[in-house]
C-alpha cells in the first residue's frame, strides 16, 4: 500500500528576510542561504542518492551556486543576467540560483521559471546551453507515480533554480544507456535474447523510479523530518537576520 499524500506547508509560513538589506546584512543572508542549501544538498540529495551525478559534479568543482538577494517581484532581471553568465561559463556543469527573499508559491515559482526559460531559448535562438528546474519548499509527498514525487524530491529549503548544461545532461544519458557493444564478439552475442530485451526508460524515469522507491524504503517520515531539520536551521537564521534589520 502506498503512503498516503503528504500536503504541504503553507507559504505563509516561511520566513521572508523583507524591506532594505544593508550591505553586511545581505552578505549575511547570502552566506546563510548558501550554508542552508547545502545542507540540503548533502543531507538529503546526496545522503539519499536522489542524483546519479550531484556527487561527482562537486567533487570535481563543476557546481556553482548562487544566491540572488532581490524581493519576487524584481528577480527577473538579475536572473536572466545569472543565467546567462553560468551559460557562458563551460567550466559548470550544474548551476544553482538561490532565492532566499522570494515569497512565490509553488506555482509562481514554476511560472517564473518557465518564462526565464523561454526568454533564455530566445535569446539561443532555440538552444540553450542549459536545462532548467524549478525547486521549492513546498510540495507535498505523492506516491501515485513516479514522477508525482519529482516536486517532493526537489523541496529545497528556499525556491531554486537548477540548471544543467545539455551537454553534461546528455554525456551521462550515452553513459547509462550504452550497451558497451563496441567491445563485443558479434558470435558471442545472443541476438535472439538482446531483440527481445525491452529498452531501457528514458534516464529521468529511471531516476524517478529509483527515488520513488528510495523514500518507500526510508519512510515519508524520516524524509520529512530531514526536510524539517533544515527548514527550521532555515527559519530561525533569516529571522534573526530580519530582526537584524528591523533594529
Amino acid at each position: 500500500m502506498l503512503p498516503p499524500v503528504v500536503r504541504e506547508r503553507s507559504d505563509s509560513e516561511r520566513v521572508i528576510v523583507r524591506g532594505h538589506l544593508e550591505a553586511a546584512t545581505g552578505k549575511r543572508l547570502s552566506d546563510e542561504a548558501l550554508r542552508i542549501y547545502g545542507r540540503y544538498q548533502r543531507e538529503f540529495v546526496e545522503a539519499l542518492g536522489l542524483c546519479p551525478w550531484a556527487v561527482r559534479v562537486r567533487e570535481e568543482g563543476k557546481v556553482a551556486v548562487h544566491a540572488l538577494l532581490e524581493p519576487t517581484d524584481g528577480l527577473f532581471a538579475p536572473t536572466m543576467d545569472a543565467v546567462a553568465q553560468l551559460g557562458a561559463d563551460e567550466s559548470v556543469e550544474v548551476g544553482l540560483l538561490v532565492f532566499p527573499r522570494s515569497a512565490a508559491t509553488r506555482t509562481e515559482h514554476e511560472a517564473f521559471v518557465s518564462a526565464v526559460r523561454e526568454r533564455d531559448a530566445e535569446l539561443h535562438e532555440g538552444s540553450p546551453p542549459m536545462a532548467m528546474a524549478a525547486f521549492h519548499p513546498n510540495a507535498e509527498a505523492d506516491f501515485s507515480h513516479p514522477s508525482r514525487l519529482v516536486p517532493f524530491i526537489r523541496r529545497s529549503p528556499d525556491p531554486v533554480i537548477q540548471l544543467i548544461r545539455r551537454t553534461a545532461l546528455e554525456a551521462v544519458r550515452k553513459r547509462t544507456s550504452d550497451r558497451g557493444t563496441a567491445f563485443l564478439d558479434p558470435s558471442e552475442i545472443d541476438f535472439g535474447t538482446m531483440l527481445a530485451a525491452k529498452a531501457q526508460p528514458p534516464l529521468h524515469e529511471r531516476v524517478a523510479d529509483k527515488n520513488r522507491d528510495t523514500i518507500q524504503e526510508l519512510g515519508v517520515a524520516e524524509a520529512e523530518a530531514i526536510l524539517a531539520a533544515i527548514r527550521a536551521d532555515r527559519d530561525a537564521s533569516y529571522a534573526r537576520l530580519a530582526a537584524e534589520g528591523e533594529s
